[in-house]
């Protein structure tokens, strides 16, 4: 038997094993090993242990609580995709997040509670995981962040909550609720076609008993409950839904759900037709199909192993094994395995080159799952930036100044949104003579990724100048010192004068004021439809009089800034990663949105 033909079969035999074991209440794991060799016809050995019986009756109860996607994504294999590599899908996987909680808990003293987590992982929250531990330690459905449960097993409108939601508990038999009720999953059940299983205990394809019409959730009011954050003490965090309550779009009738669920990312472009499931491979009626990758500004910065959600990749390898296996040296390639010494040193659990191809396949696919969600990425983040005029004022003895038009081409919320107190989006422009010398920046990142605003850690220190002409749309948390002033501050949580810190209730009403006394958010996003214009003067004397001039201009867009990673770094990242790992994933995650030239003649 050749190589290929025993690592096709291998899978086979292994779902076997493990069918005849399970019966008997026992787990299996495969030894790696070194492939068979040529001629050689021995079995493969395997490592029979009686299971844990309290491990496996606890991921059986949670289960029966709480069902993971992959139970979903046997009849909604499409769904299940398109959500796999969506932020909601990464929103605790996150070692950002993880991070940032944990931080948060340090600086409060714990009193912030789950407050930010609960809406990352609201399985977490209701099965009472700790608030911040490795999500290596979490329980996988509570890995999955906001997975299919906490949106279609929620059957209250809970308004702007944020994210305190009561997930309805019950195994897949339970109902479920969404958007169209029970007609064609009554027909799917009576029919002979589908020969599905609706009682537990019985053999066959276990199907959801009833799908109920929940009001609420193909409205805006379903996302408003995570997208809208006040904190604790008043201050506001987060306005997304506020933002679009007064849009344009609101009053149009354009649902949240209209723009990021629909046909075309960020846009109000209509939806698909197509079947809502596939039950034994034969697909149900079609119907208004949407779209459940959700894409917005952010990207994955971990092992492409453990994101995009993959159910192969969690029954070939846990999460600590997988991020042994070093995909970036090719492992599990023919260009790598053909040349590879036979002293390679290999983990124990990649030993074998079964296993090897086994993940590279899986990689492969996950690789070109992030590749479509980045390419849509830039599309959503393209519908609502957009260049507008750009435009030479003057031309003369002292310089020269020009203006650059920014503008917000969506109609249902400003730009960025959200977490905008973290979402960096700003413009590079680098002015060049004739002969490609530079004489003027504005943009450029320091040696850490950061643009050279006061959170530069090379402008703090002294080591780069200000970036005084810098266009950015960040908004920055703006902090009231003891003595009277403000300062911006990356994280805006008090800092007690007290041995032990904590969050404290505001002291007043923050009705009229909309934030505590203590600190507020100087927002400097876009309105909808709105513009904002960028000016820039460049001095006589940093003209080399060889013109003429080209002012190239980027629009560019990142995750988050890296002076975050720096704030939070203390408590550690999530998998082995450094502060530097991550910095690096960031800013490699960069997009130029758009990219212009403007001609100057010279003075």
């Amino acid at each position: 038997m050749q190589p290929d033909q025993r690592r096709a079969l291998r899978p086979a035999l292994l779902f076997a094993a493990s069918a005849l074991l399970a019966t008997a209440g026992m787990t299996f794991r495969a030894l790696p090993q070194e492939p068979l060799a040529e001629g050689e016809t021995g079995a493969r050995s395997v490592v029979v242990e009686a299971a844990d019986a309290e491990e496996e009756h606890a991921a059986l109860f949670l289960e029966n609580r709480f069902p993971s996607a992959t139970t979903c994504a046997t009849c909604h294999p499409d769904h299940y995709r398109e959500w796999s590599v969506s932020p909601h899908a990464y929103s605790q996987i996150s070692p950002v997040f993880n991070a940032m909680q944990g931080t948060v808990l340090k600086i409060t003293n714990g009193t912030n509670g789950d407050f930010c987590i609960r809406c990352h992982t609201p399985v977490g929250m209701n099965l009472g995981e700790p608030e911040f531990i490795s999500n290596m330690d979490r329980h996988p459905t509570s890995r999955e962040g906001v997975t299919c449960v906490v949106c279609h097993r929620v059957n209250r409108a809970y308004g702007k909550l944020s994210g305190r939601l009561a997930i309805v508990e019950g195994d897949l038999f339970e109902p479920v609720y969404g958007p169209s009720g029970n007609d064609e999953l009554a027909r799917v059940i009576e029919s002979d076609e589908y020969r599905v299983n609706t009682e537990r205990g019985k053999a066959g394809r276990a199907i959801h008993t009833r799908a109920e019409k929940f009001f609420q959730i193909d409205t805006s009011g379903s996302c408003a409950s995570c997208h809208d954050v006040n904190l604790v003490n008043g201050f506001r965090l987060e306005e997304a839904f506020s933002e679009f309550k007064t849009s344009p779009a609101a009053d149009e009738g354009i649902s949240c759900q209209d723009c990021h669920m629909g046909s075309e990312p960020g846009k109000d472009s209509g939806y698909a037709q197509a079947p809502a499931a596939t039950v034994g491979g034969k697909a149900t009626r079609p119907r208004k199909r949407t779209n459940h990758m959700f894409i917005g500004p952010d990207y994955s910065v971990v092992h492409p192993g453990i994101f995009p959600h993959n159910t192969q990749a969690s029954e070939l390898a846990t999460i600590r094994e997988w991020l042994t296996f070093d995909w970036r040296a090719g492992w599990g390639s023919d260009s790598f395995e053909d040349t590879a010494s036979a002293d390679y040193d290999f983990p124990d659990r990649w030993r074998s080159a079964d296993d090897r191809y086994d993940a590279r396949d899986i990689l492969d696919q996950n690789l070109a799952l992030l590749a479509e969600a980045n390419s849509d990425r830039k599309r959503v983040l393209q519908a609502g930036y957009q260049f507008g005029e750009m435009v030479v004022e003057r031309v003369d003895s002292r310089g020269i100044a020009f203006k650059v038009e920014v503008k917000n081409a969506t109609n249902g919320h400003g730009v960025p949104t959200g977490f905008d107190a973290e979402r960096l989006v700003w413009l590079q422009v680098e002015v060049k003579d004739r002969e490609g010398t530079v004489v003027f920046e504005s943009g450029d990142l320091d040696a850490n990724g950061d643009v050279r605003d006061l959170h530069s850690l090379y402008v703090h220190n002294g080591e780069l100048p200000l970036d005084r002409s810098l266009f950015s749309l960040q908004a920055k948390f703006l902090t009231r010192m003891v003595r009277g002033g403000e300062r911006e501050q990356v994280l805006a949580l008090n800092y007690s004068p007290d041995p032990l810190p904590f969050l404290r209730p505001s002291t007043s009403s923050t009705v009229l004021t909309g934030r505590p006394r203590g600190a507020r958010k100087h927002k400097q996003n876009i309105e909808p439809l709105g513009h904002r214009w960028a000016k820039y003067r460049i001095d006589k004397a940093a003209l080399t009089g060889k013109g003429p001039y080209v002012a190239t201009v980027r629009l560019k867009a990142g995750m988050i800034p890296i002076n975050l990673i720096h704030e939070i770094k203390d408590v550690g990242f999530d998998y082995g990663m450094s502060a530097r790992e991550v910095a690096e994933r960031v800013v490699a995650g960069h997009l130029v949105l758009w990219e212009s030239e403007l001609r100057i003649e010279a003075p």
